[in-house]
Formats: C-alpha cells, structure tokens, sequence
C-alpha cells in the first residue's frame, strides 16, 4: 500500500476512512492490524483482500497496481490468491459444510470429484469428518469458524485475510482458531493478515500494525514488540 486515502461521499458530506496508508506485508508474514472499532482497520483490511479500491493512492500485489486491473481480473485474484474468513462466519444456511468449503472452486472450473475430495479432506484435516454433512444452524461457533477456514483454503490461496476471527468465539475456542491460523503460517508458509480490535491476538504475529482514526500510529515486529490496549 502507497500512500493510502479511502473517502466515502454521502451527498456533500466527505467521509475519510483511510488517511495516507503506507504499509508493506511480505510474502509468508502474519500481521496483526490492531485498533479500537470505527478505527479503519476492516477498511485496510477490504484494501488488502482486494475487496476495494483507494480513493487515493496505490495498491500492488504481486507488484501489479490493483487498481489497473479490470474486475474480472480482480475478482481471479481474489479467488486463487487470497482466502477469507469473517467475525460473522458467513456460512451459506442452506447448504452443507462441505457444500460451503465447495462453492469457492466452483469459480474455479474445478470439476465435482475435485472439489469434493479437496473439501473432505480439509474438513477432516480441522478435525469436521463427523460434521460434513451438518448445516451451519446444526454446529457451534467453533465448528462454524473452521468451516470458514477450511472455505477459506478451498483454493490454496497465497494470503488469508481474517476480519475479528475470534469475535464471536469465546477465549478457549479463540485460541484453538488462532492456532489453526499461526499453523497455516508455519507449515505451509501462508501470508496471514489478521484484524483485531483485542491486543492479545497480537502475541501471535510476526508484525503488529496499530491504526487509529485511519492513521498509522505503530508499525513494529516481533523483536520489538509492546503490547498496548485501545
């Protein structure tokens, strides 16, 4: 990210999101963006995971300006490229657990046997084999989370972008979610970016990135690392 404004218009009125945002994230990173609500960060988040475009300023991935790119490539990108889990799960109601780790490699072109065995064995692999055939409404927080996870690495993505993983977990299972992310980062070597308004998720990263009122305050890593509340 280079220099970095997101500005939203209603009517006459100017909302300023992002202020002058200048932020590199390496490949094999895991990096906490850290900040109270209303600070930004959900917003950076949308503008790493490709999910929006800046109002001012430069986004590269794989030192391409995303901003050049037309839709259907952006929308490619964030299909093979990068995962993404949510605080709300966003699990589809209707279908399965397996038929939601499914759905992604529709987009794809992956045929029905492929996507069938990529998804059982992921669900399997976050421990689901008894939970593949349940619906969301059927499981508990947890196991919806590592449904997410799993949909999330349906098509082998490069970077996984998490918005408040944990928000709606309780701590024991925060921490078992977390620890499926920091081994994603260790033994397959995936680029982890992870929002979070609680301080403590921080202990999990490489690099803490803290945001408030759409600015930078802090850009530190691992070595030099001070925990801070909001």
């Amino acid at each position: 990210m280079e220099n970095v404004w997101k500005i939203y218009e209603f009517g006459k009125v100017e909302l300023t999101v992002l202020k002058d945002i200048s932020l590199e994230i390496a490949p094999g990173a895991f990096v906490v963006i850290l900040g109270p609500s209303g600070s930004g960060k959900s917003t950076m988040l949308h503008m790493v995971g490709c999910l929006d475009l800046p109002t001012r300023g430069k986004i590269f991935l794989d030192n391409r300006d995303i901003s050049q790119m037309s839709e259907d490539e952006l929308a490619k990108n964030r299909g093979q490229k990068i995962g993404f889990i949510f605080q709300q799960f966003n699990l589809l109601p209707n279908l399965s657990a397996l038929e939601n780790v499914m759905m992604p490699m529709i987009f794809q072109g992956k045929s029905e046997e492929e996507r069938r065995n990529r998804a059982t064995s992921l669900l399997n692999s976050l421990g689901l084999k008894e939970r593949i055939l349940h619906r969301p409404t059927e499981l508990s927080g947890g196991e919806q989370q590592r449904i997410a996870i799993a949909r999330a690495l349906s098509n082998n993505p490069e970077i996984i972008v998490a918005d408040e993983p944990t928000g709606n977990l309780d701590s024991t299972t925060g921490k078992k979610i977390m620890e499926i992310l920091i081994g994603l980062h260790k033994n397959e070597g995936k680029t982890i970016v992870v929002v979070t308004h609680d301080p403590n998720i921080a202990n999990y990263s490489d690099q803490v990135v803290n945001i408030k009122d759409g600015q930078l305050v802090l850009n530190h890593f691992a070595q030099e690392k001070v925990l801070w509340g909001e």
